[in-house]
């Protein structure tokens, strides 16, 4: 098993045709009460997302405490009340951890879940931190969760575990490409999930509401 997650396809929910291209909308649930809700609602204010591609983002917070599992079933749980309810959702992602030294439990349950159930996975190994790192520098060594948020703390010279997108937004398109060569050298090194530390596979939300680089 690897963290190669692809973006949810299938039927979408909804197909709202806009003078130039499709709007969708994407709910997101994310583990972290702070740091992830705090990027996410940056992104989704980045001129190149709210007004070219015409994307939505809604952040769900899912508390304190909640594991991979239990938040892969809440957006399953949101996903099937939008398919009954005709909402306007198109796609649904799970943004989480896997946490180093010691693994979030039943990470390969909440992967299966989530493929099964056409929900987008934006893994990080060990953790966020990994995705802010990368818009800043190259890094390929292994990381634990401590060492992790030190090195994020040192580049971005904050205080606490907040960040401030703006020292990160400007550098997305950056960040994403290290993302997906980091993903490809495990690839080609056969390293497999978990096992594949550094990684983030956050470049594939990106990649879901930014509009490629002209």
């Amino acid at each position: 098993m690897t963290s190669r997650r692809k973006p949810p396809s299938g039927r979408p929910l909804r197909r709202e045709v806009a003078t130039r291209r499709i709007r969708k909308t994407l709910l997101v649930f994310c583990e972290g009460e702070r740091t992830e809700p705090e990027y996410l609602n940056a992104l989704k204010l980045e001129p190149s997302v709210r007004e070219v591609a015409a994307v939505e983002i809604r952040v769900a917070r899912a508390g304190s405490g909640a594991v991979p599992l239990t938040l892969v079933g809440r957006a399953v749980e949101a996903r099937s009340r939008a398919l009954s309810e005709n909402d306007e959702i198109d796609e649904f992602w799970c943004v989480f951890d896997v946490e180093w030294p010691v693994n979030h439990p039943n990470l390969a349950g909440a992967i299966a879940r989530a493929e099964a159930s056409e929900i987008g996975l934006a893994i990080s190994n060990p953790c966020f931190e990994v995705w802010l790192i990368l818009h800043l520098k190259d890094h390929s060594a292994w990381l634990d969760n401590d060492p992790a948020e030190k090195l994020r703390r040192q580049l971005d010279r904050s205080t606490d575990k907040g960040i401030d997108p703006a020292k990160y937004m400007p550098y997305i398109r950056k960040a994403s490409a290290r993302a997906a060569k980091l993903e490809q050298r495990h690839l080609q090194d056969g390293t497999s999930f978990p096992q594949d530390n550094p990684s983030s596979g956050m470049h594939r939300l990106i990649t879901s509401v930014l509009l490629p680089a002209e």
